[in-house]
């Protein structure tokens, strides 16, 4: 079947760059994506898919495949040549930049390399941004190899409420209200730039570089998305996952979870535990020693002191059970000292001293 048979377009394509991105980092020999070029919807074939529905994708991915497009997997030599890119232009210390090329030259290149620049925070931004420029250009050459008439969502300066009506009359080969009209003039413009020569090798802007500021991170919004014509066989596999940081930026399997790579870059995990702990035996070590300094200053002439003493000897055996382990050994044999002490020092009653004076005076 072919792809003329399918109503016609009345636009470019609306895609959205930061989900085919996702797409094309974790393609891979198990995992297969696809592009429909009638609406612009992606198609995770999922292995975990119930069987008869996997079977039905199939059947329909045979039958109308010059409407999917398989996303292509990305070669060790592309990966190799990514990695190896960005060394070259964007590393400036020599010490790192050896380091990086050693890397790359050794087995399970990728996951190596990405473990050195989580580590390097002041690499990681650079690669980011070199990673999405280079994801850029790799799509938007396969787009055009495919024959994709297309827009990147996050390219468009178009309010969100009126973008979504246009989404609504994509197929709508009669009259549209003038807005809907008129953006989608605008569309065709953009859509005109990626198939200029600077959309394959963007140039450095000229001139002065801008003053340094803090760089605000913001998400960016899109409108629902608005497919009409997917096959029922085909729902229960449609790629519509949410704008996340983290896959856009890994092409690697080790770090696929977004949640451990936020853990990662925000410091927590093993570290972050250890140093909570440690906190908190210092916060004990600290009230221990509060509790010795003020028994150093009591007066112990008299039996309410001891009766005071002891009870503060009950509460001190708690806590030092706490910080058993986290004290040095000194410091436990001087505090054991000194309790002891407290205990074996006796007070002898000022009555009992003077009937004892009276019998040797009769």
């Amino acid at each position: 079947m072919s792809v003329k048979s399918f109503p016609e377009n009345k636009q470019p394509l609306i895609l959205r760059f930061h989900r085919l991105m996702d797409a094309f980092a974790k393609s891979d020999d198990e995992k297969d994506f696809y592009l429909d070029k009638v609406e612009g919807f992606l198609v995770f074939a999922d292995l975990n898919k119930d069987f008869e529905e996997y079977t039905g994708l199939q059947q329909e991915l045979k039958e109308n495949n010059d409407r999917y497009a398989i996303i292509p997997k990305m070669t060790f030599y592309e990966t190799k040549k990514f990695m190896e890119g960005f060394v070259n232009e964007k590393v400036y210390d020599i010490d790192t930049k050896e380091k990086l090329l050693d890397i790359i030259s050794d087995k399970e290149a990728r996951q190596n390399f990405l473990e050195f620049i989580y580590d390097h925070l002041s690499e990681l931004e650079k690669w980011k941004l070199y990673y999405q420029e280079r994801s850029r250009v790799r799509i938007i050459e396969w787009l055009r190899k495919e024959d994709v008439y297309f827009v990147f969502e996050e390219d468009l300066d178009v309010v969100k409420n009126l973008l979504q009506k246009v989404k609504q009359f994509a197929f709508s080969s009669g009259k549209v209200p003038k807005e809907v009209q008129a953006v989608r003039q605008s569309i065709y413009t953009k859509a005109k730039t990626y198939y200029s020569n600077e959309a394959l090798n963007p140039r450095p802007k000229r001139g002065r570089p801008p003053k340094q500021a803090v760089k605000v991170e913001v998400e960016p919004t899109y409108t629902l998305d608005a497919y009409k014509m997917v096959p029922p066989m085909v729902r229960q596999f449609l790629f519509v996952p949410d704008y996340t940081e983290g896959g856009h930026m890994t092409f690697s399997n080790t770090f696929e979870e977004d949640e451990r790579l936020r853990d990662r870059l925000k410091g927590t995990g093993e570290k972050h535990t250890e140093l909570k702990a440690l906190s908190e035996k210092l916060k004990a070590l600290t009230s221990l020693s509060d509790r010795l300094k003020k028994t150093d200053g009591l007066d112990l002439s008299s039996d309410s002191m001891k009766t005071h003493v002891i009870i503060e000897d009950k509460k001190e055996s708690k806590i030092t059970g706490l910080a058993k382990g986290v004290l040095p050994q000194a410091f436990m044999g001087a505090a054991a000292v000194s309790k002891k002490k407290v205990k074996a020092k006796q007070v002898t009653k000022i009555e009992s001293s003077k009937k004892g004076e009276d019998d040797d005076a009769n």
